[in-house]
């Protein structure tokens, strides 16, 4: 198959990705002249979008010189690790971006050393080479340093490196060469990249890396053929290495389609070394293997991490349950979370067993899990959910969590302040080193000491900080956190906020509600700078009297409230609260909502 080539593009978050692809797609010659092109074409989902991230791997295929090139996007954030891990398993070779100012990040040298252990060949790209503040020479040093920490061979150091702007379409082989066209990075994946090694004359078989989901098909596997040819509605079985007692189940390939630039092209007949999807195959899951019948082999499969932080996702049993969302019951919610786990492996679902109403959703982070959050809320789910627990595991008889590498990247004027809240939070000092104006500093930190922690570093740094994290390892368990220093302002009672009632109650904190809110006894209204609760009364009216006229009210000026994003809210969230989630609000809530029964198991507890 000297013609084809599989590769996938693996970065950093923000390392301009997905930027890159649509520059390949646009010089491919995949849209039409006068096409009217969406920026991020690979991004399609909403979130997605919005965000700026990518979430899932996306599929997509360029020709260049007559051979065909298959090429996979892929997340860049430590949460959705899972996606990079099996999505390696498609591909060749990999091309590895960098920012040319930022240099290797923690998922930089997750996704290489992924990359690595599966012997790819990798082509380093210096990207953003456009960037003011960009210190290539320094960069290229720091890449190749990386490359040796993590065991590379002596040919994947002596990988090709191509200075590109994703943003401007360019590509060079030396950074004082300025690039006209993607032309260079083109022909270094042909040049280096090798082609895939095929066997069309053993039976068919292929390993199932990624699952779609289409609402008049079912479920679409996604994967790249090992061996052998398939043909439309041929016989086939499905089998899984990590079961092998189970009966190989037969089913049927349907139908069938290759990638082309950013459609699914119907194909009758696809043979070893494609990246292909295929449909008809009811419950196919990720890590299966499908074959022919007659020789059921299954193919290893890479074990995804285990998660390492879980949630307690529950029925809304707040004042305002069921007033705003579409699916509201257990067995709906119970239904959608398992859905979830059909198509995301490194998320893990089972029932609470002290509530017929909750279940434990486990996960690679707080992203991860907010994104199904966000996901479930926006298609009408009603819900409430914990706040984040780190899951511990026994080692050798002891205790353990899990501490992720954290590299900070801040003006140099607030390093002090990064470095004596993160050792606080049992976090040990790396390595540190000044890049111009700023400072780039590596700690080690347990994932407990991380919650609560970003909102902190955005006020510390005055939003100039850079912060990012991925799972290290798990280490004996460090001691006790402070998760938070402040206290909650909590409603006590119900009915709706009103500025006299506000104007009282501003004085003790920062409200996250304005005039006119519909709040209940129990619903968090605010937060105030002392470590302890305290309850305020927002629906309070002013006593009219004929000394007092109701007009007067006017002249109280309210602040501004402030506004938490889901992100935020999680991490806002201590032990005994809760955070409701409909369609069309977030609210935070006391655990217990009676004011009476709260000071008594407050004082129990003590």
């Amino acid at each position: 198959m000297e013609n084809l080539r599989n590769i996938a593009i693996i970065a950093h978050v923000d390392h301009g990705k997905t930027t890159l692809v649509d520059e390949m797609l646009k010089q491919s010659g995949v849209y039409h002249e006068n096409q009217e092109v969406v920026e991020r074409v690979m991004d399609s989902g909403d979130l997605e979008r919005e965000r700026g991230i990518t979430i899932l791997a996306k599929n997509t295929a360029v020709r260049y010189k007559g051979t065909k090139i298959n090429i996979v996007d892929t997340p860049g954030h430590a949460d959705f690790g899972g996606e990079v891990e099996r999505v390696l398993k498609m591909v060749n070779g990999v091309i590895l971006l960098v920012d040319a100012a930022e240099g290797p990040m923690p998922q930089t040298r997750f996704v290489l050393s992924k990359a690595l252990e599966l012997g790819h060949r990798v082509i380093v790209v210096l990207n953003k080479i456009d960037r003011p503040d960009q210190r290539i020479h320094e960069v290229v040093d720091e890449v190749l340093e990386l490359l040796m920490d993590l065991d590379a061979t002596d040919e994947q150091l002596d990988s090709p490196m191509l200075f590109c702007s994703g943003r401007q379409g360019t590509a060079s082989y030396s950074p004082e060469v300025p690039g006209t066209d993607l032309q260079p990075l083109f022909d270094t994946i042909l040049d280096y990249i090798p082609s895939p090694v095929i066997d069309v004359e053993s039976p068919f078989q292929m390993l199932v890396s990624s699952v779609d989901y289409n609402e008049f098909v079912g479920r679409i596997a996604i994967g790249r053929i090992e061996r052998g040819v398939i043909k439309q509605n041929q016989e086939i079985a499905v089998c899984n290495y990590h079961d092998p007692d189970a009966p190989a189940k037969k089913a049927k390939a349907v139908s069938m389609y290759e990638y082309e630039g950013l459609a699914r092209v119907p194909v009758t007949e696809a043979s070893a070394g494609n990246i292909i999807a295929m449909s008809g195959i009811g419950d196919i899951t990720i890590g299966d293997t499908i074959c022919a019948p007659r020789a059921v082999e299954p193919i290893e499969f890479v074990k995804i991490s285990a998660p390492t932080m879980e949630m307690t996702f529950a029925v809304n049993d707040s004042p305002f349950a069921g007033k705003e969302g579409k699916f509201v019951t257990s067995r709906q919610l119970r239904d959608r979370l398992y859905r979830e786990t059909l198509k995301d492996v490194s998320l893990r679902v089972s029932d609470d067993l002290d509530s017929m109403d909750a279940f434990i959703v486990a996960g690679r982070g707080e992203m991860h899990l907010s994104i199904l959050i966000e996901t479930m809320r926006r298609e009408g789910y009603e819900f409430q959910v914990s706040p984040p627990r780190v899951l511990f595991e026994t080692i050798d008889g002891k205790k353990c969590e899990p501490v992720e590498r954290v590299v900070v990247d801040v003006p140099s004027d607030y390093i002090g302040a990064v470095i004596e809240k993160l050792g606080k939070r049992h976090g040990e000092f790396v390595e540190m080193m000044p890049v111009g104006s700023r400072t780039k500093a590596t700690f080690l930190v347990p994932s407990r000491g991380l919650f609560g922690y970003r909102n902190e570093f955005l006020t510390d740094t005055k939003g100039e900080g850079i912060l990012a994290s991925v799972f290290e390892r798990y280490e004996p368990f460090k001691g006790d956190i402070a998760r938070r220093s402040t206290g909650s302002l909590v409603a006590f009672e119900t009915g709706e906020s009103v500025t006299y009632g506000l104007f009282n109650a501003q004085e003790r904190g920062v409200l996250f509600i304005g005039p006119g809110v519909p709040v209940y006894a129990g619903m968090i209204v605010g937060y105030n700078p002392k470590a302890e609760d305290m309850s305020v009364n927002v629906c309070k009216r002013k006593q009219l009297t004929n000394m007092r006229a109701a007009g007067s009210d006017e002249a109280l000026r309210l602040v501004s409230p402030k506004n938490m994003s889901l992100e935020q809210c999680l991490e806002f969230l201590a032990d005994d609260e809760l955070l409701e989630v409909t369609p069309k609000n977030l609210r935070l809530r006391k655990r217990i909502l009676d004011h009476s029964l709260r000071m008594k198991a407050l004082k129990g507890g003590k």
